[in-house]
């Protein structure tokens, strides 16, 4: 497999209001800088960026994400603090995509029926797929001609088998819908996948792993021989595990019990997606931080919403060392999973049972940084990865583009 010449690649997140970006040197996976807009739309935006040559703030109202691309445009390239000399030396552009639904099993060049494509998705993923579609068109509008790549957050588990995806529902609901399990999060799973073959020393066919994403946003994989085999996001990122401000996994009877109590369908779409999970059970915050200080007080309702979070993650990997039968590696990543020191011995305590034992004092005294927090003899490590998504992005745009791929016999 022959490498490409250097090449200089722009990986971007269109949100809603937001739109972020880093440029990698590729492929020397070397981030030369990032930035965001955020507030698009709003009186008061600002765009940050932060590079080897300074950093810019600048408040300023983008009214659209138009402006807000024309800013990072003139902001790459701002003659004190910019990060490239020209726009020009952009030879590739990565774009997070939320939704692929079942088109999409690897990231791909950007193209008409791609576009369609993700046109065709946006019923899966409304408040999505549509700023990403806006983010790849303004990316054209000021780089026309240099080639774009969509990276899906569902792809990586379009590797699951029907017995993981579908539902107990009547299947015509799968048939007409597509009403299945999608799972979310995959760019990230994937990267911290890799990462830990690289630390173990060992081949994706020989290894089984389960990944935990733990953020405001919360999932779980299980990996055997480098396939998602099962997940625990659905249909959208609310079912699975407790996180931030979705409740996750609840006996779904609750909701009829609710709407003939008064409830709107909105009331209890927002409610669960907008007003659960660690908020919600706490009354507290979202923030984990802010938990883990509140129950150092004792505040019952913070104790109770951390040990109902580890509760739920525990339950998963449970579930899934039972599915891949052999596993050689937990995988904890995302923000709480990197940094929630004392969240990871909730979880892992009382796990000890099914071979997953800690190290309570590397778990401590490591932190954040990479590596193992297992005993030397646990039959299976225990591992904490810095995730990066934007990386994952900018290697797939890479790989995709300029990577010669050797010719079939």
């Amino acid at each position: 497999m022959a490498i490409g010449d250097q090449k200089k690649v722009l990986v971007l997140n269109s949100g809603s209001s937001s739109l972020k970006y880093e440029v990698f040197l590729m492929p020397d996976k070397k981030s030369l800088g990032k930035g965001s807009v955020e507030r698009i739309g709003e009186a008061k935006g600002i765009l940050t960026q932060s590079g080897p040559n300074g950093s810019i703030k600048k408040e300023a109202t983008f009214e659209n994400h138009q402006q807000a691309m024309l800013s990072v445009g003139q902001a790459l390239v701002d003659k004190e603090h910019g990060i490239l000399q020209a726009i020009e030396e952009i030879g590739a552009i990565g774009h997070r995509v939320v939704h692929g639904g079942e088109r999409f099993a690897n990231s791909v060049r950007i193209n008409d029926e791609v576009l369609d494509a993700i046109k065709a998705n946006i019923e899966l993923a409304p408040l999505h797929n549509p700023a990403n579609l806006t983010g790849i068109q303004e990316a054209e509008h000021l780089m026309p001609g240099v080639p774009q790549v969509a990276v899906f957050d569902t792809a990586f588990h379009q590797t699951m088998s029907p017995t993981a995806y579908l539902y107990g529902l009547p299947r015509e609901l799968y048939d007409k819908y597509r009403i299945r399990r999608y799972g979310f999060h995959g760019t990230s799973h994937r990267y911290v996948a890799a990462r830990a073959l690289d630390i173990l020393g060992r081949k994706a066919e020989n290894t089984n792993l389960i990944t935990c994403h733990l953020g405001n946003g919360a999932s779980i994989t299980a990996i055997e021989c480098g396939r998602s085999i099962d997940t625990s996001m659905g249909f959208t990122p609310l079912e699975g595990l407790m996180m931030g401000t979705r409740s996750g996994d609840f006996d779904p009877a609750i909701l009829g019990y609710l709407l003939d109590r008064g409830y709107s369908p909105k009331d209890l779409t927002t409610m669960i997606n907008k007003k659960s999970g660690l908020l919600g059970l706490s009354g507290i915050s979202n923030d984990l931080r802010d938990l883990e200080a509140a129950s150092e007080k004792g505040i019952r309702n913070a104790v109770e919403a951390l040990d109902v979070y580890a509760h739920r993650v525990r339950k998963y990997i449970g579930a899934y060392m039972a599915e891949l039968v052999k596993v050689d590696a937990i995988v904890f990543t995302g923000g709480v999973g990197q940094h929630g020191v004392k969240m990871r011995e909730r979880i892992c305590h009382r796990l000890e049972n099914i071979g997953i034992m800690m190290d309570y004092e590397a778990n401590r005294d490591d932190g954040s940084a990479e590596g193992a927090v297992s005993q030397p003899y646990s039959p299976t490590a225990i591992l904490v990865i810095p995730t990066n998504e934007e990386l994952q992005i900018a290697m797939d745009a890479y790989d995709l583009l300029f990577v010669k791929k050797p010719d079939c016999p």
